[in-house]
């Protein structure tokens, strides 16, 4: 995975990434269109390598990534004064994972996203298969983070 190289100063330890990851509820997902850059928001789950991110197949995001599967996502959060700005940038190639759409044939890799998707916004509920959605996988080929509170100490 590429390294960050400038804001190391700012830069948010793994453990530190990984608490900010799995605790925010939205993420900024662009995608490459014919028409050019597509930026939406989703909701998603963080395991600790990969972001999962359960989609719409009937959407522009979605026909983007089948065209081109380079993603660019955004997670921040703060912004009432600019030392509380935190954030990650997450980039690579989307996978598409499981059925589309998903109607809950067993998928062993699945499990644990649809398990920590529950959890996070379904009150831990079993997931629900609604027929519209499906999963896009994202193993980050680089990963910049910034923690401008940081900049106190």
């Amino acid at each position: 995975m590429g390294e960050q190289r400038r804001g190391t100063a700012i830069a948010m330890s793994d453990d530190e990434r990984d608490e900010f990851l799995r605790n925010q509820p939205v993420c900024r997902v662009a995608t490459v269109g014919t028409g050019g850059p597509h930026l939406s928001a989703l909701w998603y789950v963080w395991d600790g390598k990969a972001l999962w991110l359960n989609s719409l197949v009937r959407s522009q995001r979605w026909a983007d990534i089948d065209r081109d599967a380079r993603l660019a996502v955004i997670i921040d959060d703060g912004g009432a004064d600019f030392m509380s700005l935190r954030g990650v940038e997450l980039r690579g190639r989307a996978v598409m994972v499981g059925e589309a759409p998903r109607r809950g044939d067993d998928i062993d890799e699945l499990a644990e996203p649809e398990r920590l998707f529950a959890g996070k916004y379904a009150g831990g509920r079993d997931f629900s298969y609604d027929g519209r959605h499906a999963w896009l996988k994202l193993e980050p080929t680089k990963i910049v983070s910034w923690d401008f509170s940081k900049m106190r100490k």
